[in-house]
């Protein structure tokens, strides 16, 4: 079956590089499908998950947004932090949900930044999600 060179990198470097046969995520748009020789595009990404297919396994990459870049024969994904679900850290990840929870729970405090807090929210269940292979 035809493959397609994917790359996921941050500002700290690359955090997975692989030939895959089907890439799946979730740009603000919608959910994309991209296989060999997709038409070229770019869009902004969700926080979530990146299914990445090849001979029936399944690798998964969270990604805290950023941005795909699709060409026929390479997928590029440009993430804010990205990381592979068999190295992230759950108990980091639950402990930074607890402490956006209390943030969006404390209303009284007019210094709490609540879209900011929203937002690790939605990074650290993403996390979580992924680790667990539940998206």
């Amino acid at each position: 079956m035809k493959t397609i060179k994917v790359s996921v990198v941050t500002p700290d470097g690359p955090v997975y590089e692989s030939d895959v046969e089907m890439v799946s995520t979730k740009a603000e748009s919608g959910e994309l499908g991209i296989l060999p020789g997709h038409i070229p595009m770019v869009a902004p990404l969700q926080i979530g998950a990146v299914r990445l297919k090849t001979q029936g396994k399944t690798d998964i990459v969270a990604v805290s947004g950023g941005f795909v870049e699709v060409r026929p024969d390479k997928v590029s994904i440009l993430a804010q932090s990205a990381e592979q679900a068999d190295e992230i850290d759950v108990d980091r990840a639950l402990r930074a949900k607890e402490r956006a929870e209390k943030r969006l729970n404390d209303q009284k405090r007019e210094s709490v930044d609540f879209k900011r807090a929203e937002l690790a929210l939605q990074r650290a269940l993403n996390r979580i999600n992924v680790s667990e292979r539940q998206f």
